[in-house]
């Protein structure tokens, strides 16, 4: 999809790569509508780039709803819709709080259905339309240092799957975008809060929002399903599929190291 004249909705767009996308596809002439939770930095960012923003908390169906009638009554029907709001939910395992549980689900993958749910019946009569969510490295790897995250990420994952297998003959457009390491508020707090179980990705190539934005920009071009902006992640995907137990062992190993050199 070319983006020039198209009514593109962004969400987390204060901050992050849904900023740097925000920025990204303005100059290449899109039609935007941001919202974030942060309603002033949104405003901010929208004042900046010529765009509409809008306050929205996604991991509310209500809200979500809000944002896509608002965006619709600006620009008319939306051509396409980029979940890219997201959490990192609590640190650890099973011992996590079910109410931090509950809200990381919430956001990072009931909103994306809540988004679906919404948009479907009006792209799919019209036999078009485009559906992009930014899921993560660790929905098709994992997160060592979070549960929640990783069982959040995979089914992001699962998700944009199942809306691209359904609805794909019916003219919908579904991109999934899995970065690893990416240098934004919500990494560098992960990074502090869990050193040990961040520390893969702090060995791999962090990259800049900027260099995220480019890579999504050309997987809607090419309107790719998989948007892996570090390419390694392939590779690491293709291990972890012929040969489970090495990948299992492997993460294991990076674990204990982690640890060992915290600890020193």
């Amino acid at each position: 999809m070319e983006l020039r004249g198209r009514h593109v909705v962004i969400t987390g767009a204060a901050s992050g790569i849904g900023r740097a996308c925000a920025a990204r596809f303005a100059a290449e002439g899109a039609r935007l509508v941001l919202a974030d939770l942060d309603e002033d930095g949104v405003d901010l960012v929208a004042q900046e780039l010529g765009a509409v923003g809008m306050g929205a908390d996604v991991g509310r169906e209500r809200d979500v709803r809000a944002l896509i009638d608002g965006a619709q009554r600006r620009h008319g029907p939306i051509d396409l819709f980029f979940s890219n709001a997201g959490v990192g939910g609590p640190p650890g395992g099973p011992e996590a709080p079910d109410d931090q549980l509950r809200r990381t689900w919430e956001v990072n993958v009931m909103s994306h259905v809540w988004a679906a749910r919404a948009l479907l019946p009006e792209m799919v009569a019209r036999g078009s339309g485009y559906l992009v969510s930014t899921a993560s490295a660790a929905g098709v790897l994992t997160q060592l240092s979070a549960l929640g995250y990783s069982m959040t990420k995979h089914a992001a994952v699962a998700v944009a799957e199942w809306l691209h297998i359904t609805y794909a003959d019916a003219g919908i457009r579904v991109s999934c975008v899995c970065p690893q390491g990416v240098d934004t508020p919500l990494f560098r707090a992960a990074v502090e809060t869990d050193p040990v179980g961040n520390a893969p990705m702090v060995a791999q190539p962090v990259l800049t929002p900027e260099e995220v934005a480019e890579a999504v920009l050309v997987g809607i071009a090419e309107e790719r399903f998989l948007i892996l902006p570090h390419p390694e992640v392939a590779r690491f995907m293709a291990i972890k599929g012929a040969e489970p137990e090495r990948w299992l062992r492997g993460m294991r190993e990076l674990l204990s190291a982690a640890r060992e050199a915290h600890a020193g």
